[in-house]
């Protein structure tokens, strides 16, 4: 299965092209252990316009027990049936006319999911800054392309048409690690979640301190 999505990257060029995608076992475990996991790895998009990819710095974990802040929290509606797996299936949903990617986890029903709040730009820069500049007449910077889920979603082409896509399948849009991917226990800083007013103060987004693509705070305590 490796092999198969390997032969799929096209040029060793690509920081993605030796990448290895997750498989729904990646995915199929608990949340916060998925979300911490998720750091390091590569977010690829493949469209009609090009390819994308960047290293995801910062997640927020949405949990299906005792948490208000997960859209989930008031049971299944059509709007938020991705949540409810499999696991590694994407959930996109809209907020102020854009989209925020989630990656589902734990096993079928369970409604948990890891929100990508940011990564490091890798491939496909000039894209993003096409894509993002659509919206804007201010010259970005490479740190303001993709800082925030709603940007990051922007940059790489991410909206409704992909929610409940199968982010193992190595096509359109999928998550893959490196051979070196992975961060030490000190190097990842854990805080309460961003934008949310209920269970605000549970710590359970997850980032890189060193990295200056993360969108909010690195002020934490490690993870």
């Amino acid at each position: 299965m490796a092999a198969k999505h390997a032969q799929q990257k096209p040029s060793a060029r690509l920081y993605c092209a030796g990448c290895v995608v997750l498989p729904p076992a990646f995915y199929d475990r608990d949340t916060l252990r998925v979300a911490r996991d998720l750091l390091g790895t590569l977010l690829v998009r493949q469209s009609r316009e090009g390819l994308t990819s960047g290293r995801i710095v910062e997640v927020e974990a949405y949990l299906h027990e005792n948490d208000p802040a997960c859209h989930a929290a008031r049971g299944c509606t059509r709007s938020n049936r991705a949540m409810f797996g499999p696991p590694g299936r994407a959930y996109v949903y809209p907020i102020h006319s854009r989209y925020c990617l989630n990656a589902v986890t734990r096993e079928r029903g369970t409604a948990s999911a890891v929100l990508i709040r940011a990564v490091e730009p890798l491939d496909g820069i000039e894209l993003m800054r096409r894509r993002r500049q659509r919206q804007t007449q201010r010259q970005l910077t490479l740190r303001e392309l993709v800082r925030g889920p709603a940007r990051l979603c922007e940059a790489f082409a991410v909206d409704r048409r992909l929610d409940h896509w199968d982010l193992t399948r190595g096509q359109r849009l999928w998550i893959g690690r490196e051979a070196t991917a992975g961060w030490r226990d000190e190097e990842i800083g854990q805080s309460g979640r961003i934008g949310v007013t209920a269970a605000a103060d549970l710590p359970l987004r997850f980032f890189v301190i060193s990295s200056p693509y993360v969108s909010g705070s690195r002020r934490s305590r490690p993870a």
